[in-house]
């Protein structure tokens, strides 16, 4: 006798693959946090006003998350993110000299910072065998000096133009930040890459097995650089954006979105192992990290009880999900 049983919701999510059980995790843990920080924090948490402007703002942290992920995905990590960010935005403010016909050269020269940040990092990772970690953080640091170096023991930062002014600040029809269009977009690109690309494929399989991947003829050496440049470039043009947002470039800049971008990643279900995790799961964990950060700013936490708060979420993912298969299923 054929069984005519509709499978409950329970059911359907014990059958998913690891993947898609962590999407739905993070999207549900969106709606628990903007239900506890309506009942607990503020009234206004659950406003149309309040959930634009958290959205605005997660956009910047959205494009970086976006490059880490595929940095992630191949059991690898940037950490160069901060000063990547830093040093586009100082350049580039500083080509760009806050007038609206030079932005495209401003640009230009942002995502040309990016482009050599990424070929560093991938070189010495792919080629050098330098492990990721300890490379990215030393070139963290040459970029730190860098900037410093360029813009003097009392920097005078350049404003940026009124263009790229209204495309981190400002709304469409009343209610759409121009950001978050931005953010789609490159969301949009991202999905596609890793989704539907072989480009993707290759990505997945180097976080599965470097090894295997190489004996089977897949060049792992340029899949590595290209996800460092991918990141560096996402880097480069969060830089512009957080500029545009401020008014101008300045240092330290992007030193309060390391941490954030790793946990909206990890907390979106990548595996930190490399190997497994859906974009829209990333997707997830960049409003999650944000509203979480917006929480703990109406009640004033210090920074560093905010950073202890991120590191925990870390800590609290990876040992839901850090012990999980490594093959994608």
């Amino acid at each position: 006798m054929v069984n005519t049983t509709k499978p409950t919701l329970r059911n359907r999510f014990s059958n998913m693959d690891r993947e898609n059980r962590s999407v739905v995790i993070s999207f549900s843990m969106i709606i628990l946090l903007i239900v506890f920080g309506t009942l607990f924090i503020t009234p206004n948490f659950a406003s149309p006003t309040f959930l634009t402007q958290q959205l605005r703002i997660a956009s910047f942290l959205g494009i970086i998350a976006a490059g880490q992920m595929a940095v992630i995905l191949t059991g690898n990590i940037d950490l160069s993110v901060p000063w990547t960010l830093n040093l586009s935005a100082v350049i580039a403010t500083s080509v760009m000299a806050g007038q609206d016909d030079r932005l495209i050269l401003g640009i230009a020269s942002a995502v040309g910072v990016g482009v050599i940040v990424g070929l560093v990092n991938g070189i010495g990772v792919a080629y050098l065998r330098i492990p990721a970690m300890v490379l990215t953080l030393g070139v963290n640091a040459v970029l730190k000096g860098v900037t410093v170096v360029y813009t003097g023991s009392a920097p005078q930062f350049q404003q940026t133009p009124e263009l790229l002014s209204k495309a981190a600040t400002e709304t469409l029809f009343g209610f759409l930040p121009i950001a978050v269009i931005l953010w789609a977009m490159v969301s949009l690109f991202n999905y596609l890459i890793l989704s539907r690309s072989s480009m993707g494929r290759k990505t997945y399989a180097v976080g599965n097995n470097e090894i295997a991947s190489y004996l089977s003829g897949v060049k792992t050496s340029r899949v590595l650089i290209m996800v460092f440049i991918l990141s560096a470039v996402l880097n480069a043009l969060a830089g512009l954006l957080l500029a545009g947002n401020a008014g101008r470039s300045f240092n330290e800049m992007g030193d309060p979105y390391m941490l954030p971008a790793i946990a909206a990643v990890v907390v979106g279900g990548t595996s930190i192992l490399g190997g497994s995790g859906k974009y829209m799961g990333t997707i997830a964990g960049v409003i999650i990290v944000r509203l979480l950060d917006g929480a703990l700013n109406i009640v004033q936490v210090p920074a560093a009880t905010k950073d202890i708060t991120f590191g925990l979420v870390i800590l609290l993912m990876l040992f839901l999900y850090g012990r999980a298969e490594k093959v994608r299923e």
